[in-house]
């Protein structure tokens, strides 16, 4: 039998550990809260230690060996060190097309390490980067896309993820393409908001626009509208105007999947 976790057999501090218990205590099923509890070991940790891995199993009443194999499976989990900043290149079909391949390529070059590894601290260089390939970020609209501590950093090119590499390393402020100032706990003061003009990033290229989306109907900008030469039905399609009669009479009635979306000055009477 493993042997119980109690809290003088981790560098977890008994505040974190009862924020472990809260977790569990929101969820009708305790297990269902390991998500998030990893997390939290993570955040205090800086990784997923087997001291975390020990007191999320005690606290759920499951084994470690649940425990790590969840751990295991999610990417965001990292059970090794990692530096201060953590980039992540996106290599996924479109962002690879686009030149992530070769935005990855150039940073493991140029920082000497690999997938997964951490560049050393120097004099130069106090900050440490950990770089790694990542999976699709659902934003192919911005590809190539790089990630700095999962803020995201749109529209890269292999000079420019070098400049924000560099910078972060050697301890300057840079900022997401988005806003958000990139920072560690040893630097929180870079997280302010801030405009992205101030990003290292290119400017997107001419002729590239993202499609944006109303918010108040939720149609893409452009899409026409009800008008004129779009009118609005005269009133709602209703289950019992779906006949089945293959009349020619009712071929672009209301009730047909073609019928009920002309306009209705377009549309054909359907007999009563």
């Amino acid at each position: 039998m493993t042997a119980k976790f109690t809290e003088n057999d981790t560098a977890l501090t008994p505040e974190t550990y009862a924020e472990l218990r809260a977790i569990a205590a929101r969820y009708p099923e305790a297990r269902s809260g390991l998500l998030p509890m990893l997390h939290l070991v993570q955040s205090v940790e800086g990784r997923v230690t087997p001291e975390g891995i020990a007191a999320c199993a005690e606290v759920l009443d499951i084994s470690a060996a649940e425990v790590s194999g969840v751990a295991t499976f999610y990417t965001m989990y990292k059970r090794k060190p990692v530096g201060d900043y953590l980039v992540g290149v996106c290599t996924n079909t479109l962002c690879a097309v686009m030149g992530g391949d070769l935005i990855f390529d150039r940073l493991k070059e140029h920082l000497d390490v690999g997938n997964d590894e951490t560049t050393e601290q120097t004099a130069e260089y106090p900050n440490a980067v950990t770089l790694e390939h990542i999976e699709c970020n659902a934003a192919c609209d911005y590809a190539p896309v790089m990630m700095v501590n999962w803020e995201f950093m749109d529209n890269q090119t292999p000079d420019s993820a070098v400049r924000a590499v560099d910078d972060l390393r050697a301890g300057k402020d840079v900022h997401s393409t988005r806003g958000p100032g990139l920072c560690t706990g040893s630097r929180p003061s870079a997280c302010s908001p801030a405009s992205p003009t101030t990003s290292p990033t290119r400017a997107r290229p001419p002729g590239r626009r993202r499609s944006s989306v109303s918010r108040s109907r939720g149609r893409r900008a452009g899409r026409p509208r009800p008008g004129p030469s779009c009118p609005r039905p005269t009133r709602r399609v209703t289950r019992s105007d779906r006949r089945t009669d293959p009349g020619p009479h009712r071929q672009l009635g209301p009730g047909t999947a073609l019928g009920r979306w002309l306009p209705t000055s377009s549309r054909v009477a359907t007999p009563r």
